[in-house]
């Protein structure tokens, strides 16, 4: 991305921003995925779930994938097609509403299903039930992201699958990757059917879950078609597809400014943003960001510590060197920054959240929200 479009005085500090092009090429590529095998491709709002975006993507996906009761009616409100909900467990008040907005929900465990299957057969709207199953087969390195390491809560293992349970159930959902390649995807696919592929021919569909980066440059797009095709062939079943990441994967940037500069045994560049704060994945994945026109600590000839402004002792997004000295004003550009960012950010020591806006498809930007001291406060009680 020219760094030069971000320097525009109309672009507020901090501020996400959003390219309309390059959503359309991720979304280019999905669609060719989808026209390839037949698979449903959903965007998942824990990973991506920008609203005013809503419009052009829909016109490729079918639908969202929902974790809660408030990103369910986001979607049936403003995506207007499928919504698909799984969650760990539901509670008893918000169950009434995920069926009025969702057309297929999956249950966590058989006892979840049990206890709310009356409830949907009640309901004067036909919703898809399914389970969500634990294949016991590990792709993800980092713990944290792995839903089928020792002791997860997520999902059914094999052993406490219930065959005979089975009436109403139209669907099984797995969800093992985490910005994997489609060489996990198959080797998880194998898992899953000698473990579950008795039960798939009394199944309308199956749900291949998240994680797949299918819009990185390095994704083996072909591979991940010839398994979907090869998958259906053998079971004649609707695959759907629920990333999150893959839509907005290097769509996006935030803006960040230099507020001031210290010295303690290094030179410290604190920032208008916060890692704590505004892109916490920094902390919890941990992960360091890309800059345009940053480099390695020690790789140019001025490395700075670069720090948030809360008062968190570890609120600091990493070392990084500059060809030039940094100076305040001196503004920052983060790349990558469209996922599990504005979906995580938070409002810690009540520092404002970064405005979001759009680089529209001309070169324009265009300011979509931002936000204010009552944003804080309505949070809070």
């Amino acid at each position: 991305m020219d760094r030069d479009v971000f320097l525009n005085p109309a672009i507020p500090s901090p501020c996400y921003i959003v390219s309309e092009s390059a959503i359309d090429t991720n979304l280019k590529i999905l669609d060719s995925v989808q026209k390839r095998t037949g698979a449903k491709i959903l965007l998942a709002l824990k990973g991506f779930a920008m609203f005013s975006l809503f419009p052009l993507i829909r016109t490729v996906l079918h639908g969202i994938a929902a974790s809660s009761i408030d990103e369910a009616r986001l979607g049936y409100e403003e995506f207007q097609k499928e919504v698909h909900t799984c969650a760990p467990a539901y509670p008893d008040a918000d169950f009434e509403g995920l069926l009025t907005y969702s057309n297929h929900i999956t249950f966590n465990s058989f006892s979840q299903w049990d206890h709310f299957r009356p409830q949907v057969l009640k309901h004067p709207k036909p919703v898809r039930c399914g389970i969500r199953v634990n294949p016991e087969h590990s792709e993800v390195k980092t713990p944290i992201y792995d839903p089928c390491g020792p002791c997860s809560r997520l999902g059914v293992t094999r052993d406490r699958f219930d065959p005979v349970n089975l009436d109403g159930i139209t669907g099984l959902h797995f969800h093992t990757l985490c910005e994997l390649n489609a060489d996990s995807l198959e080797r998880t696919l194998e898992v899953f059917e000698k473990k579950f592929g008795n039960v798939l021919n009394r199944m309308e569909w199956v749900n291949f879950g998240g994680g797949h980066h299918i819009t990185r440059s390095d994704y083996d797009v072909n591979r991940l078609c010839n398994i979907i095709t090869d998958f259906k062939n053998r079971h004649r079943l609707t695959v759907y597809l629920e990333p999150g990441e893959a839509i907005a994967l290097n769509t996006g940037v935030m803006v960040a400014s230099v507020l001031d500069i210290v010295h303690n045994q290094m030179d410290i560049a604190i920032l208008d943003t916060s890692a704590a704060a505004h892109m916490p994945d920094v902390l919890e994945m941990p992960y360091r960001p890309e800059i345009i026109g940053a480099s390695k600590s020690g790789e140019h000839a001025h490395t700075y510590r670069l720090a948030g402004m809360t008062c968190l002792a570890g609120d600091v997004i990493g070392d990084y060197s500059f060809k030039e000295p940094l100076r305040i004003g001196d503004r920052l550009i983060f790349l990558d920054m469209a996922h599990y960012s504005m979906v995580k950010n938070n409002t810690f020591n009540g520092i404002r959240l970064p405005s979001i806006g759009i680089i529209s498809t001309d070169g324009s930007f265009r300011l979509i929200r931002k936000f204010e001291y009552a944003d804080y406060r309505n949070r809070l009680s």
